[in-house]
């Protein structure tokens, strides 16, 4: 697999790597964890899902769905 970076559509801030980019049901792409610490921003929206936002703009990302990653404890987004 190649290596890239997914950046915000709305500021190009670099949120995460394909190299964390994993398959799961949803139709969304999913990945693992962020490129950097600060990449997203995040509020508790449900007990078992995040609100997600890009770190530098504020623009909506979706959720991350904690537990559901692709090994036991990591988190999806």
């Amino acid at each position: 697999m190649s290596s890239g970076v997914y950046v915000c559509s709305k500021c190009g801030y670099e949120l995460f790597s394909s190299r964390t980019k994993f398959e799961h049901s949803s139709p969304w792409p999913a990945f693992s964890e962020t490129i950097h610490k600060d990449s997203v921003s995040k509020y508790v929206e449900r007990p078992n899902a995040l609100k997600v936002s890009c770190g530098k703009c504020g623009n909506g990302l979706g959720h991350e769905f904690l537990n559901d990653g692709p090994k036991k404890g990591q988190s999806r987004f």
